[in-house]
């Protein structure tokens, strides 16, 4: 059943506490599929991967330039050139004393020879060439197995699959990858008062910018996203979804309706079918937020204000769809940036402001207010690239304070 008196409770759960209560309480998904390497992308490895053969496979070139036996060779030495060796195509005559080998970046180290030489160290003259440097053995080769040998795990079991990891699969010959499945979310957005963008508004209506938002950033987790789109102020219609959501999905994810109000019929469901605990955290924004268990999957009740929505979805609805889909655990990015304008806030609650994070000419990192910082105003997120996070008990922060930001939106690559 429902504890509606956690809302009125005196002590705020941070965070950090609630999130690790949540992942306490739910038990990572063990289905699996196999999946061809090209849909792997985004998928959560299930089994841990060794690779099957040596890497390299064989040595190689890591130049273009000419193959020798680095005895044979110092400055002004010349050699006969006894054939070439492309990648995919190898020297096959015999490379005797006196002689060398063309070759290529990525070609088979010819039999018998142990260096290379760059051919910007070279001077072809006719069929033999002129070194102009002496050289040292094993230069530029890359011997087979020198990154890994074959039965060496490449990804464990938990890693993301992203572009570098989709290389190394291909690279060990990985044709068909062992994945959680999809986590399975439904989404609905609550309130009369919420209008699709493009049609009119009447007094008193909104745009519905919540469900879009978190839509994506659901989707950025690979999930499958059922959008069960509005869902009004009324009874039957509330339990007709959350009943259909439940029997669908994996999570449920609801904005809106989760403190107190008149016209909150989402509490009086989840009385009917969950346990639930309502928690007020001491976040800003985003202190109203629920979570708990419904007969077939688990529910995060989000706050209707359009960042308090985001900001709870990156800081806990992210990190739990993670964990629910096997990922292995990873701490957030967090970084140290010089404040260039002061800031507002009263202890009692962690707050996320957003920020823009740049450098200054010297390379040291830099953060600035996006400005106004209501629950309400989506443009605080659409210009900033941080959350400037500041402690529970902290006051005002000035101008040249140190502060942790957390960058967001994959944007520090641009910083």
């Amino acid at each position: 059943m429902v504890n509606h008196d956690c809302c009125s409770q005196p002590g705020l759960m941070l965070p950090a506490d609630a999130l690790a209560r949540m992942r306490a309480q739910v038990a990572p998904i063990d289905d699996e599929e196999r999946v061809p390497l090209e849909q792997s992308v985004g998928r959560v490895l299930a089994q841990s991967i060794a690779a099957a053969i040596d890497l390299p496979p064989f040595a190689n070139s890591a130049m273009d330039g000419y193959a020798v036996r680095a005895d044979e060779v110092a400055e002004g030495t010349t050699l006969q050139v006894a054939g070439k060796a492309f990648a995919g195509a190898p020297f096959e005559g015999q490379c005797g004393p006196g002689q060398c080998v063309r070759i290529m970046t990525g070609a088979t180290l010819p039999e018998g020879l142990d260096s290379i030489v760059m051919q910007e160290q070279t001077e072809a003259e006719g069929d033999r060439v002129r070194f102009l440097r002496d050289v040292r053995p094993g230069q530029f080769v890359r011997e087979q197995g020198s990154e890994l040998t074959a039965g060496t795990q490449v990804l464990a079991a938990g890693t993301r699959i992203g572009s570098a990891e989709i290389g190394v699969l291909a690279t060990v010959g990985v044709a068909e990858v062992p994945v959680r499945r999809r986590l399975k979310v439904a989404l609905f957005s609550t309130g009369d008062e919420l209008k699709a963008p493009g049609t009119p508004l009447a007094a008193g209506e909104i745009y519905d910018s919540n469900r879009h938002a978190l839509r994506t950033m659901l989707q950025a987790m690979h999930c499958e996203v059922l959008d069960l789109g509005v869902i009004p102020d009324d009874l039957e219609q509330v339990r007709a979804a959350f009943r259909r959501a439940d029997a669908e999905a994996d999570v449920v994810v609801t904005s809106g309706g989760v403190s107190v109000g008149e016209a909150d019929f989402i509490k009086v469901v989840l009385d009917e079918l969950g346990q639930i605990s309502f928690w007020k955290l001491a976040i800003k924004p985003g202190k109203p937020f629920a979570f708990g268990r419904l007969p077939g999957s688990w529910f995060c009740g989000l706050p209707g204000n359009p960042v308090s929505s985001m900001v709870t979805c990156y800081q806990l609805v992210q990190p739990l769809l993670a964990h629910l889909s096997g990922e292995a655990e990873r701490a957030p990015l967090l970084l140290q940036a010089r404040l260039q304008d002061s800031l507002r806030k009263g202890p009692g609650r962690q707050e996320y402001q957003r920020g823009v994070l740049t450098r200054d000419d010297e390379g040291n990192l830099l953060v600035t207010s996006t400005g106004a910082q209501g629950s309400d105003m989506t443009t605080s997120m659409s210009r900033a690239n941080c959350f400037i996070i500041l402690p529970k008990e902290s006051g005002d922060t000035p101008a040249g304070s140190w502060v942790t930001v957390e960058p967001f939106n994959a944007v520090l690559g641009g910083v």
